[in-house]
């Protein structure tokens, strides 16, 4: 790395963690499209709902305008689970309060132009959030076209 720039981490070990961090197909992510999938429902996966919105979601069912982020409890500040960090605090404190209003900014987005936003923690059963899930497309397609479901 060019010694005119200082990294944004706390040391090379530290630096090496962060920059392996996947960004899409975590085994979180895949489990939950594959409990997604085993219901029948096809999705395209890491999206942007809106083309003017520079935001990605995991899943998209663009027809029925649903849209699923799968959040890590550290990135998105899991009330459950999130723990501050020893080294570099501030930094990551700042971090996670931008991750969430962001995520709450995009909520109210995606809101506006029609969309159900459904939002994953990393820790919950992935076949539980699957039936979350498809329960909503389910409704927005009957809701949308009556006759797919008459009964």
């Amino acid at each position: 790395m060019s010694s005119s720039r200082q990294s944004w981490a706390s040391n090379e070990q530290v630096r090496a963690i962060m920059r392996g961090n996947r960004s899409r197909d975590t085994l979180p992510e895949l489990a939950l499209r594959r409990a997604i999938h085993s219901r029948g429902l096809r999705y395209r996966v890491c999206a942007r709902p809106l083309p003017g919105l520079r935001r990605t979601a995991d899943l998209i069912f663009t027809r029925v305008k649903v849209a699923v982020f799968l959040d890590g409890c550290f990135w998105h500040g899991c009330p459950m689970h999130h723990k501050g960090t020893s080294r570099n605090s501030e930094y990551w404190a700042a971090k996670i309060h931008r991750n969430k209003a962001r995520d709450e900014d995009t909520d109210r987005l995606l809101n506006e132009a029609g969309w159900v936003v459904v939002r994953v923690w990393e820790h919950e059963d992935p076949d539980e959030a699957a039936e979350k899930v498809a329960d909503i497309v389910k409704t927005r397609r009957s809701a949308t076209n009556p006759t797919l479901n008459p009964g």
